[in-house]
């Protein structure tokens, strides 16, 4: 008998697989051990959910503990839970996990009392081991296409026709809109010939 604290396991090449299970305990049957073939080779687990008394139980205590196996080093019973129908019909059992093989038995009171719980196989998870599979296979694809493929050259920018257009235009416009020299030596005759007439008419 061993006490776990969880039944999830860490590793993720495992998962859980559980089926509801129980028995009953009464003055008749008052020890029920709870195991698994041998030919099982994953690991197993029982999570206890409940301890309740049936409808014919008298109003009396009723003890419930776990025997420890005969090979375990201590062979002290573990009270699980006691139960009176007018006080406690029913114990709930959170965080207890046992792993096979469990003995339960009913120490005091003739029941009946049902112990109910789930019980978990850790099988290996194929699935993820097939993606690490698919993974590493990627992995090892792309690096032989990068070592296969050559360097791709560089390419330079284009020259931006547009801009060179626009500039162009620019300075056509400046030349046209500038004066040339002829025309500022016409501007200035034409100003000495007007002041000249003016002054012989005074």
């Amino acid at each position: 008998m061993a006490l776990n604290s969880s039944t999830n396991s860490d590793s993720k090449s495992e998962k859980p697989v559980s089926l509801i299970w129980g028995c009953e305990l009464s003055r008749e049957k008052q020890t029920y051990t709870f195991q698994i073939p041998q030919k099982w080779k994953y690991e197993q687990q029982l999570a206890l959910r409940t301890i309740c008394l049936g409808e014919r139980a008298k109003d009396e205590f009723n003890v419930v503990e776990i025997v420890p196996s005969e090979d375990s080093k201590d062979t002290t019973p573990v009270p699980l839970a006691t139960l009176k129908p007018s006080v406690l019909p029913m114990a709930s059992m959170v965080g207890v996990e046992l792993t096979p093989p469990v003995t339960f038995r009913l120490r005091a009171g003739s029941g009946p009392v049902y112990i109910t719980g789930q019980h978990v196989t850790l099988i290996p998870d194929l699935s993820w081991d097939e993606e690490e599979e698919e993974e590493e296979e990627e992995v090892a694809e792309e690096e032989s296409s990068q070592e296969e493929s050559p360097p791709k050259p560089i390419k330079h920018a284009a020259p931006n026709k547009r801009g060179n257009i626009a500039k162009k235009k620019m300075e056509k416009e400046e030349e046209n809109s500038t004066p040339s020299d002829d025309d500022a030596f016409l501007s200035k005759g034409r100003g000495t010939v007007r002041g000249r007439k003016s002054a012989a008419k005074k």
